[in-house]
């Protein structure tokens, strides 16, 4: 592979997504503000760099993967002004749609190419190299990014003009949040009418009621094994960043003027559950606090 790869983020999700960029026999250096992430990376063939700038000095590709949309905008700040004209910045956060079009502004500023491709799929994914890729940004900047984002991802989804990636993002997992919240409540419902868990799984699983949260994620232990349930609710996804997701989606919500009341429900839900200190938990993990709520 001809393109060196700057990987700046190297933590739950960045740093087996930079592994897999090694696996596929590119050369990656990257940058994390944790040791421990670091140390975990090198582990898998990245090379370190002393800082985020020093790495992207002599990268032609700069993939970042930060918490939130204002660690984007000082990181690109800082990248775009020593990126070599034609580098080509993807930004792999999930974030808001206006940070994410300002961060191409910034990259544009500079003659960069841009995009923002959040992903799906969560840790395991990100490990396995399945990711879905929700891309923002120009034909021109999404057709120099195929290889790399294949490497890491099994669906590459071009959404449209930058920002795009993140919207779809946002809106993908408010469906996620809500169907959650649902099946959990179904599930909870028939406890209360006795009818078994694995019963309401073998209906709806195969009737109107079927969903990914329901045959993939279940929320309740036993029907389908691989779920966070059978595992203590250990995440996945955790709970904590699932309630960001959502905030993030009313923002735009009312940014836009979209009415999203089941959006809202979802995001209280969340909140009380992140409240109580169960952030860290899997987001399948709600069905307790729609528990402790009927209780």
């Amino acid at each position: 592979m001809t393109d060196r790869i700057a990987f700046t983020g190297l933590g739950n999700m960045g740093g087996p997504m930079a592994a897999n960029l090694v696996k596929a026999g590119f050369a990656v250096t990257g940058f994390d503000l944790s040791e421990a992430s670091r140390r975990q990376a090198a582990e898998k063939g990245v090379r370190l760099a002393a800082s985020a700038e020093e790495a992207a000095a002599e990268a032609s590709v700069v993939v970042t993967m930060l918490p939130a949309g204002k660690h984007v905008i000082s990181v690109w700040g800082s990248l775009t002004s020593v990126a070599r004209p034609g580098t080509l910045m993807i930004d792999c956060s999930t974030i808001d749609v206006d940070s994410a079009r300002k961060a191409h502004a910034l990259a544009a500023s500079q003659r960069l190419h841009s995009l923002d491709a959040p992903v799906s799929g969560g840790t395991g994914g990100a490990a396995a190299g399945t990711l879905t890729f929700m891309v923002g940004g120009t034909s021109e900047a999404f057709g120099k990014a195929g290889a790399i984002l294949s490497a890491m991802g099994k669906k590459i989804v071009h959404c449209g003009d930058p920002g795009a990636g993140q919207a779809a993002k946002i809106c993908n997992n408010m469906i996620l949040g809500i169907s959650m919240a649902a099946v959990s409540e179904a599930f909870v419902l028939a406890e209360k009418l006795g009818l078994s868990h694995q019963a309401l799984y073998d209906v709806a699983s195969t009737s109107s009621g079927q969903c990914w949260s329901l045959t993939s994620y279940c929320p309740v232990p036993g029907p389908v094994p691989t779920s966070p349930a059978n595992n203590e609710y250990r995440p996945g996804f955790a709970a904590a960043l699932m309630l960001k997701d959502l905030r993030l989606s009313q923002e735009a919500a009312s940014a836009s003027g979209a009415q999203t009341p089941l959006g809202a429900h979802a995001t209280a839900l969340y909140e009380a559950f992140d409240n109580s200190g169960h952030g860290s938990q899997d987001f399948s993990a709600i069905i307790q606090h729609i528990r402790d709520l009927t209780a």
